[in-house]
């Protein structure tokens, strides 16, 4: 009788083996431990998925012809932990009567830029990209206009579409 048939006298597995086999355990448990935040990470956005929505900024009155003015408005988007940082601030300006809502945020790497009447400019103090006053980008890194926000006035009142921050894949 060999040993390699069924009897009392068959090796015992190796401590190699035994080794191998503890190591591939929590290799599996770990891989699983890094994948559900990863996959948590491609599949909120479908999951938790919220429409932005029109909110009142005010009435079209507020806002002075020919002149740009910074506004904030509360983000209808938004997660228990946003505090202070669920207010969504832009520009609104007024020229002829029609309306242009812009992101505050610069075109380059989203730093927030600074309107400045006097020159007529918005200017961004993270690496000097320049804007004019209808966010037509003149100078420095920024490779677009500011991004703009979709508006409509209804009823004596500027509404804008807000929950989620315009940019190239997603515009406003």
């Amino acid at each position: 009788m060999s040993l390699t048939e069924n009897s009392p006298l068959q090796p015992r597995p190796k401590r190699r083996t035994l080794l191998k086999l503890i190591a591939g355990g929590f290799a599996a448990m770990a891989s699983a431990a890094a994948g559900v935040p990863i996959l948590a990470f491609f599949f909120h956005p479908w999951l938790h998925w919220q429409e932005d929505q029109w909110v009142d900024v005010g009435p079209i009155d507020h806002f002075a012809e020919g002149q740009t003015q910074p506004i904030a408005a509360d983000n209808p988007v938004l997660e228990p932990w946003a505090g202070v940082s669920g207010r969504v601030a832009m520009y609104v300006r007024r020229k002829e009567g029609k309306f242009t809502v812009f992101a505050v945020n610069c075109a380059h790497l989203e730093c927030p830029v600074a309107w400045f009447p006097e020159s007529g400019l918005f200017l961004c103090p993270c690496h000097g990209g320049v804007y004019t006053e209808d966010g037509t980008n003149v100078a420095g890194p920024p490779p677009r206009p500011l991004f703009q926000y979709k508006h409509r006035v209804e009823n004596g009142k500027l509404l804008v579409r807000l929950g989620h921050l315009p940019n190239l894949s997603e515009p406003a």
